[in-house]
């Protein structure tokens, strides 16, 4: 087993984890951010007492950023002083912050106007103003440029609203952020917070490339969110996905993750956003925002359908916690969610190695198949994004982004010439067969679609085996239908219509390596209607010598670690059973929580294949059954 992890660092990427610095927790510090509106009221003692005290109560935290400006709103100096002193009289350190955003237009966030006099002034001192009060001073992720007003339409000229934005907002931050801060504070260090919707930043000017370099750190935010009510649909696995691709983009330099409580329909939401932050091993996690959180009002559990289940947050225990309340006193608010999840997430990270999984190259400035790399380690593929071609990995995943890399074609056949292995998807696939692909594969999406309702697993003559189960009772799945030469690539795993077929996994061989085509529904989604067996046949084939894999309904994430430890969390409303396989046939692992060795499957026996006389051999593997309670995670260790 040990040999297989070793392996593994070459496979894989792997980014290291600078450790936290000591604080409250052990294996990350907390931050809470507190917006103007509160810093002027938290300017008065009374009105500190009272809110430090119900924050105390529910959550530890170490640290604060304090907001000079938002909305053109000013903090005064003698109010951010005020609020300085408070909080480090009481041990917490402190930072600044801004918020570069005129007030919104109709619910509609909207961007300072940078070729405004009078907004390019407003963003100045505003910085300047946080500048001579704090060392540390963190950017709001609204340092966006949205307005199409006259001048920006003239000073635009023949450039993409893109390629304008992204040259203007970097003189931007030089003349109007970077060096007013620097000359009102030779001290300071600057830190821009980029949001959660990383695939459009290029068309409002945020520059994960340039700018990301220009200041003197970045951080991430994590908060995902509803799925499915919010607007932006951003999928569970995120929460972890955009943090580790962070770090690989500023290594050293990405301050942490920070989650917000807005657009939650049950409190676990909450608490699964931190604990995917967690997982993916920040220096440091922000809670946004103090108002919200040391309000005198209680949270509402939501409407939790499971409620009765001893699942990872616990509702009860939480209020248990919080202690019989005293006359008037509210209840537990979401500062008492953020204070048993952290505590859970840290307790959990104990022992959990450097992050790692199948590398995804995502180019700066790139967009195509929006956010699927979250739906894929929702269907439980560990992926570990990264601006620059892994050259170096076992297997690449490459999505419909890789095609803003001019030399992609040439970087696929090298990898395959060198004895690695590529995934490109069908959305990918559609944007290079014309352009160079065709000298690898000749493969094509005809342009028509296929709504496939069966799945079948295998190749060969008579070895195709149904993977339907009774998991898969709804509509169709709509496919892009690929044309390939039979017998020149294989589908391992494809779907039926009727008597058309359409492969859903399909895999040549180029030189040295292997390149496989995983096919995408129409509608990304559609990845959460596909049966359990197509799931598991697709990680079994992607995953390949990896020292973990999950055989488990849709929702149910894998989060791996270079020392042979994992965590598995399940985003589902009902319980779910998984399947954890191992390489080897007398693998040992550990529940980390418990301390307990599973029990192993008994072996699986050579199943004879239906027309012929072969059998096939069961791979040697191990594997355990678990149970996993919904909104749930278990983290564990292989042990050698």
């Amino acid at each position: 087993m040990r040999a297989l992890f070793a392996a593994l660092i070459a496979a894989v990427l792997v980014t290291s984890i600078s450790p936290a610095a000591p604080g409250k927790y052990r294996n990350f510090r907390v931050a809470v951010y507190v917006t103007v509106t509160s810093t002027k009221e938290l300017a008065d003692p009374k009105t500190f007492a009272r809110q430090f005290a119900r924050m105390q109560r529910q959550v530890k935290f170490d640290k604060v950023y304090i907001e000079a400006y938002r909305s053109r709103v000013f903090a005064t100096d003698a109010e951010i002083d005020a609020v300085k002193s408070a909080f480090k009289a009481k041990g917490i350190a402190v930072a600044g912050g801004v918020t570069m955003s005129p007030n919104e237009r109709g619910g509609q966030f909207i961007s300072f106007d940078y070729e405004n006099d009078a907004d390019r002034a407003e963003c100045k001192r505003a910085i300047e103003l946080a500048a001579r009060h704090f060392d540390e001073v963190i950017l709001d992720d609204f340092f966006f440029y949205n307005t199409k007003s006259d001048a920006d339409i003239a000073a635009k000229g023949e450039r993409s609203w893109t390629q304008y934005r992204l040259e203007h907002m970097r003189q931007v931050a030089k003349d109007l952020v970077l060096g007013p801060a620097k000359a009102a504070n030779p001290s300071v260090k600057v830190i821009i917070k980029y949001p959660n919707w990383y695939e459009h930043f290029q068309g409002l000017g945020f520059d994960l490339d340039k700018e990301a370099q220009m200041f003197d750190g970045i951080y991430t935010g994590t908060e995902t969110r509803d799925p499915i009510l919010t607007d932006q649909l951003l999928q569970q696995y995120e929460s972890y996905e955009i943090l580790r691709y962070f770090d690989n983009i500023r290594p050293g330099g990405n301050g942490g993750g920070w989650v917000d409580t807005y657009g939650t329909r049950y409190a676990d939401r909450y608490a699964e956003q931190l604990w995917d932050t967690a997982l993916a091993k920040p220096a440091e996690i922000t809670l946004f925002n103090w108002h919200d959180l040391s309000t005198e009002q209680p949270v509402a559990p939501g409407d939790r359908t499971w409620k009765a289940r001893p699942t990872s947050f616990s509702w009860a225990a939480m209020v248990k916690r919080y202690g019989p309340a005293a006359k008037g006193d509210p209840g537990p608010g979401w500062a008492s969610v953020a204070g048993i999840s952290l505590e859970q997430a840290d307790r959990a990270l104990d022992g959990l190695g450097n992050p790692v999984g199948i590398a995804s190259y995502k180019p700066y400035q790139s967009d195509g198949e929006d956010f699927l790399q979250n739906y894929l380690g929702n269907i439980g593929l560990p992926i570990e994004m990264t601006p620059a071609f892994p050259a170096g990995t076992k297997l690449v995943l490459l999505t419909e982004e890789a095609k803003y890399d001019p030399d992609i074609v040439k970087k696929i056949a090298a990898h395959l010439r060198g004895g690695g292995d590529v995934v490109i998807t069908s959305g990918l696939l559609r944007a290079l067969q014309n352009k160079g692909l065709r000298d690898i594969v000749e493969w094509e999406t005809t342009g028509n679609i296929m709504a496939i309702h069966n799945f079948i697993g295998g190749f060969g003559s008579g070895s195709g085996v149904m993977l339907n189960d009774g998991s898969h009772t709804g509509a169709d799945v709509v496919f892009p239908e690929i044309r390939f030469y039979t017998n020149d690539s294989w589908p391992v795993v494809r779907g039926a219509s009727g008597a058309k077929g359409d492969p859903i996994l399909l895999m040549d061989h180029y030189s040295k390596g292997v390149i496989w085509l995983l096919n995408i529904p129409e509608n990304q989604s559609d990845l959460y209607n596909l049966p359990r067996p197509v799931l598991s046949e697709i990680k079994r084939y992607l995953l390949g010598d990896f020292p973990v894999r999950i055989d488990a309904p849709d929702l149910v994430s894998l989060f791996a670690y270079d020392n042979g430890t994992f965590v598995v969390e399940s985003y589902r409303h009902t319980a779910a059973p998984v399947k954890i396989v191992v390489p080897g046939p007398n693998a040992r692992v550990r529940d980390l929580a418990t301390g307990t060795m599973l029990a192993a499957d008994p072996p699986e026996k050579a199943v004879p294949v239906s027309g012929n006389r072969r059998t096939v051999e069961p791979p040697k593997q191990t594997v355990f059954s678990v149970n996993l309670e919904p909104h749930s995670f278990r983290s564990y260790r292989i042990e050698p």
